[in-house]
């Protein structure tokens, strides 16, 4: 299936691209569906049909659903509770009433999350148009799957299960309890889910579309978001310039503010062209409602998705004696740039983001030699550990 990741800055019509997304491809006969984490009910107000808890038919081949933040959070934190009761009664713990629960802030994401998981592990659309929250609050929902299988696997090592019949005996001789058979179960299955979400944001049909009106703050929210995404693997395959005024106004403030936007999307082509698609989709005069004014939105079409982002390893070892691992990081400032070797791990800081990666096999018996920035990609360099390199014979 493939699938459209749509997000912007806070302001920039991110919901009116994605409804127009989904209405366009629908209309071509494409089995459609598009998610918001909105909690009022934009994305129903656009296409002119209220949207729900449950997948709505909008219109012929369109599907919308708005997931149900509260009911999720409820269910979740009740069955919880249900499984911690023991360790809940010891410690003279009040159980909560599902009719007290209120979701926590990130609850709306967490449930748009676990929607997206499910949505792609059904066959019952061709595509799905995510539309996303603003770009610093997309980009850490998108690394949440990454990031919890991270802990999980630090917090609860799936090599230590294999001692599930030791524990009372290790309980007894180490005088505390060891870690109940629930909490391994309760990891695994969070894993599963996790793994399912993370697969479908980095599957290879999966694009991310940026939305922005073109000026200095739209050109500074471009680049951090570029970058952002980049350091994730995502893959962006559409800058889309957002209420775009005509050149000619006979208003001398509409004029100016038409010149500006102008020189904005010049900058969009030049930097951004070569990497991807930078479209114009005009000021319709008014907020776009209902299906005649999202067809008047010249949305790019799904199309195919590009090629995966690679990180390839150059070996350099015979010229410089070196390995040399290519990550692309489009937008990225060298002052803003911080690199930390932590074990198996390469800690990538870029400006307000960070990511933890693993180092490929081969470079994990290398120690770092340095690195570079030049043209949007950060190169860096290993040298061969002798204590732990294959010699020669």
């Amino acid at each position: 299936m493939r699938t459209i990741l749509i997000t912007g800055p806070g302001g920039s019509g991110r919901t009116t691209v994605a409804a127009a997304t989904a209405l366009q491809a629908s209309r071509q006969g494409t089995r459609t569906l598009v998610l918001t984490a909105d909690r009022t009910d934009t994305l129903g107000a656009i296409l002119g049909t209220p949207t729900g808890a449950t997948p709505t038919d909008a219109a012929p081949h369109l599907t919308t659903w708005r997931p149900d933040a509260t009911e999720a959070f409820r269910t979740d934190l009740l069955a919880f509770q249900d499984r911690a009761t023991t360790a809940l009664d010891l410690l003279g713990a009040a159980r909560l009433d599902g009719e007290e629960l209120t979701p926590l802030p990130g609850a709306e994401e967490l449930a748009l999350l676990r929607a997206l998981r499910d949505a792609a592990t059904a066959d019952t659309y061709d595509l799905l148009v995510v539309d996303l929250p603003p770009t610093p609050q997309a980009l850490a929902l998108l690394a949440l799957p990454e990031q919890l299988r991270r802990y999980l696997r630090r917090l609860l090592p799936a090599e230590r299960q294999a001692a599930r019949a030791l524990r009372p005996v290790l309980g007894r001789l180490a005088g505390v309890p060891m870690p109940s058979e629930w909490l391994y179960e309760t990891a695994a299955r969070w894993d599963v889910e996790l793994a399912a979400v993370q697969l479908a944001v980095e599957d290879a049909a999966t694009t991310v579309r940026l939305v922005a009106e073109p000026g200095p703050a739209g050109t500074d929210a471009v680049r951090a978001a570029a970058t952002g995404l980049a350091l994730r693997g995502l893959r962006t395959d559409a800058l889309l310039a957002n209420r775009v005024l005509p050149d000619a106004s006979p208003d001398t403030w509409l004029a100016a503010l038409a010149v500006q936007q102008r020189k904005a999307l010049d900058e969009w082509r030049d930097e951004w062209g070569r990497t991807f698609d930078v479209r114009e989709l005009p000021h319709l005069g008014r907020d776009p409602r209902g299906a005649e004014d999202l067809a008047a939105l010249p949305v790019p079409a799904p199309g195919d998705a590009p090629g995966p982002v690679e990180w390839p390893v150059a070996d350099r070892l015979a010229d410089d004696g070196v390995l040399v691992w290519h990550i692309p990081l489009p937008g990225a400032i060298r002052e803003e740039l911080d690199l930390v070797r932590r074990g198996d791990e390469l800690v990538v800081t870029a400006g307000q983001f960070r990511r933890i990666v693993p180092l490929p096999s081969a470079l994990r018996r290398c120690t770092v030699d340095g690195a570079s920035l030049r043209d949007g990609e950060l190169a860096v360099r290993f040298a061969p550990d002798p204590d732990l390199w294959p010699r020669g014979k």
